[in-house]
């Protein structure tokens, strides 16, 4: 299991939305480049990073300051938002970028998306983004008929790199993550599962521990200084 810190870009800066709603944004860093070498020297091993612009409009706005965040660290990097080609998705994938996060157009187009895993096996993660249990496209901005639990059985046999399911409703809040839904997908699904959204504090990595996932994705508080990472990261080899 692994610790993933976030960085989500809008404008070239580091900032958090609460509940995934652009007009409830908090800024934190205008070097988005020197947080990731920060997250590095702390210990990370992996950058979840969410290009906010792009999430919202359907395409790449802050590539630019992706390329340097890969330039000058040795991160593994996930970078989400916006990414609807298969062009965008190799494009990404030829920079060094890990491995790359789909929401929108997999659950809109999910031949096309199951088409797009099996041409790269194990570089493509689904990005899962829950509203009341109910699956949300769009930057956020739409939610769909389908269940979470369904479009993870769906894709459960998949050449699939992971599974990033977000709460909405917990995203930058500090009030604890969808323990239970996210139990609930890990149990259904062959594919890792990534928790995001909620994560205020030790014990909640603790928590989530317990569960069969493949890493847990923190943001808010680590820029608030609610732990450290180095904390966060010892809590996982905790006995």
């Amino acid at each position: 299991m692994d610790i993933l810190p976030a960085i989500d870009l809008r404008d070239g800066k580091c900032v958090r939305l609460l509940q995934g709603d652009y007009e409830r944004q908090i800024n934190y860093n205008d070097d988005p480049v020197a947080q990731a070498q920060t997250f590095e020297q702390q210990g990370a091993k992996w950058l979840h990073v969410v290009d906010l612009d792009g999430a919202k409009h359907g395409k790449h706005y802050n590539i630019d300051t992706l390329k340097k965040i890969r330039k000058k660290t040795t991160l593994n990097i996930e970078i989400g938002g916006g990414i609807r080609t298969e062009a965008s998705v190799k494009s990404l994938l030829q920079t060094g970028i890990t491995r790359v996060i789909v929401g929108t157009r997999a659950l809109e187009e999910p031949k096309w998306f199951e088409q797009l895993v099996h041409n790269h096996p194990g570089k493509i993660v689904l990005g899962l983004d829950g509203r009341a249990g109910r699956v949300a496209t769009r930057g956020w901005t739409e939610t769909t008929e389908t269940t979470v639990v369904d479009m993870a059985e769906a894709v459960s046999n998949w050449p699939l790199a992971a599974i990033v399911y977000t709460d909405i409703a917990r995203d930058g809040m500090l009030v604890g993550p969808n323990v239970e839904q996210t139990r609930k997908l890990a149990e259904n699904c062959r594919v890792p599962v990534i928790a995001s959204g909620g994560v205020g504090c030790l014990d909640d990595i603790r928590e989530l521990k317990e569960l069969p996932i493949g890493g847990i994705i923190v943001g808010r508080a680590l820029y608030e200084n609610k732990f450290t990472l180095k904390e966060a990261l010892s809590v996982l080899t905790d006995k």
